[in-house]
């Protein structure tokens, strides 16, 4: 490592938003140099206690600058400790910088210097080489994981229906999640970085009971989660909103209960649908948010192969326009939703 420099390395293994992360998490104050072949001159990002205060692109500066450089996909950086005395031009907080960098980067809205730049969109669900679909999740913060745990091919992380209240995200690897069924073992999904395993319910009096079993696929690194500052941040939370949060805890422990009932041929779509009138069909425009207050109501979406029932909502559930504000995508239609007549 070159003299002064605390810490270099390739954009392609450490990502700008991961760098950002790292400083932050550590309070660093220096300088980042961000390097690309496709650049005549380096992307300088200037941190102080973590936070970036001011960047150079090009001829771009501040905001701008840092923005641009969530494009610079490919290619080396190198970090140096050093006294900061340039001027505070960047104001956002740091974790909203990240946030809004990786959404342009996604949107198209910054341009990608670097061979992976293509027209091709990788989406966040894809399909694995083999088994189910792959889906990674969000940015991995550091501040929240206490621990880090290694696991090995095969290993058994979490195993369907023991207690546990533990919350990890996978930091680095590939973890398969497993349903059982009379037929034996069948794979739902299969999750890497940035992805959760675990449950909301564990901030609840009656804790959680694994709804899976959970296994690595080759080495993998989990980061374990703070669950209690986790719970003072929930805690902290409105009580509506503690309920909205736990009505979609429940809703994909349904919906991962229906893969397994639709894939082993074990479920009547007459008995989700019979004596029911629909309320809100699947494609129609809807922007309002419902909670059930009274009675039930059953969650059906059609596809190529026919009508699917995902989730029977109880009082207290909610549903329809979430899945826009949190996904923030207009492409997902929401699927009809059957009431009792």
């Amino acid at each position: 490592m070159n003299e002064g420099v605390a810490l270099s390395g390739s954009l392609s293994f450490l990502s700008l938003g991961d760098l950002l992360q790292l400083f932050g998490s550590n309070g660093s104050t220096g300088v980042l140099r961000v390097y690309s072949s496709h650049s005549p001159e380096p992307g300088v990002i200037y941190l102080k206690k973590g936070n970036p205060v001011n960047a150079f692109a090009g001829s771009q500066t501040g905001t701008e600058a840092l923005f641009a450089l969530f494009g610079w996909i490919e290619g080396e950086f190198q970090f140096t400790i050093q006294e900061i005395t340039e001027e505070k031009i960047i104001t956002k907080g740091r974790m909203e910088l990240i946030l809004d960098g990786l959404r342009k980067l996604d949107d198209g809205e910054v341009e990608k210097l670097g061979s992976v730049a293509s027209d091709t969109e990788v989406s966040d669900i894809a399909a694995s080489d083999e088994g189910g679909p792959l889906i990674k999740g969000p940015l991995v913060d550091y501040m929240y994981i206490v621990d880090e745990e290694e696991y090995s091919d095969g290993q058994e992380i979490v195993r369907e229906k023991k207690h546990g209240n533990w919350i990890w995200v996978v930091v680095q690897g590939v973890v398969q999640v497993l349903k059982d069924t009379p037929d034996g073992p069948i794979e739902v999904v299969r999750l890497t970085d940035g992805s959760f395993i675990g449950s909301m319910a564990t901030f609840t009096v009656n804790g959680n009971i694994r709804s899976a079993t959970n296994i690595a696929i080759g080495n993998v690194s989990l980061g374990v989660l703070d669950t209690q500052r986790l719970f003072t941040d929930f805690s902290n939370l409105t009580q509506g909103f503690r309920r909205f949060l736990l009505s979609l805890d429940r809703r994909l422990r349904e919906v991962t209960d229906r893969v397994v009932e639709v894939r082993g041929r074990r479920i009547s779509l007459d008995a989700w649908v019979k004596g029911r009138k629909p309320a809100i069909r699947q494609g129609k425009p809807e922007k309002r948010l419902f909670m059930i207050t009274e009675g039930n109501a059953t969650v059906v979406r059609y596809t190529e192969n026919g009508y699917i029932p995902l989730a029977r909502l109880d009082r207290g559930d909610f549903f329809v326009v979430y899945r826009f504000s949190i996904l923030g995508t207009n492409r997902i239609r929401h699927p009809s939703l059957p009431l009792p007549i």
